[in-house]
């Protein structure tokens, strides 16, 4: 962890732990991605689920599965219009992730919820996908919402604006513990998104969550077999 000196509210982590690409297939393999995951963390005690209603997908019928890279930002409290007269410049700093992230890995953005005011739009997008990253999960606004659909980029955001974030959110923390609709999330952390939610795996747990959410996919898939034979049933 460093901290740069000339900007002091800058923390900067550029090593990290990833978790493998074959864990990151394994858990791709589940239909209902989210779902299993949550229940998982429900029975290990961690609240780390995100309802699609919280944060939208902006592009239905993706999911994706990645360790976390982050950003926090904080509102600016100025006139935009001022201060781009006096020759002021952003402290929006997103592309600053982009020398420490690393192909299929989840931008997440922390913006506090603020959702009138956007963190990214097509060129951020455009930039992640060239990047490699699989998605961004963003808690304040984005824009260029048909852009983004374009480029086939999924993105999960709290709010859609077309009112842009420089000049009114500064980029205080890159790639260092943020909160996301209220659930902690540190750099590595494995991220999983598709059309019900987003869910947060703490790193240390990834393995026994996947193991959990195995067993529990196949004695769901063997509840639904009973269901279907009409057989008597009990659910665990």
């Amino acid at each position: 962890m460093q901290t740069s000196k000339k900007e002091m509210l800058k923390i900067y982590s550029t090593k990290m732990t990833r978790v493998s690409t074959d864990i990151i297939k394994q858990f791709l393999q589940f239909k209902d991605l989210t779902s299993t995951i949550s229940d998982v963390l429900d029975s290990l005690g961690i609240f780390g689920a995100i309802p699609a209603s919280i944060l939208k997908p902006v592009i239905k019928g993706k999911k994706i599965v990645g360790p976390a890279v982050t950003i926090r930002h904080i509102s600016e409290n100025m006139n935009p219009a001022a201060s781009l007269s006096e020759g002021g410049k952003s402290k929006l700093k997103i592309f600053d992730i982009l020398p420490i992230s690393k192909r299929g890995d989840v931008l997440v953005i922390d913006g506090g919820s603020r959702t009138d005011v956007s963190s990214m739009g097509e060129l951020a997008a455009l930039l992640m996908k060239q990047k490699g990253l699989v998605g961004s999960i963003v808690d304040c606004g984005i824009r260029d919402i048909s852009s983004i659909r374009e480029l086939d980029y999924p993105v999960w955001s709290s709010g859609v604006t077309p009112i842009t974030g420089k000049m009114r959110f500064e980029t205080v923390e890159i790639n260092g513990p943020v909160t996301c609709a209220g659930i902690p999330v540190r750099p590595g952390d494995l991220i999983a998104a598709d059309d019900t939610g987003i869910t947060i795996i703490p790193l240390e747990k990834v393995d026994e969550v996947l193991k959990r959410a195995f067993e529990l996919s196949k004695a769901e898939e063997k509840l639904i077999e009973a269901i279907h034979q009409k057989k008597t049933i009990a659910r665990p």
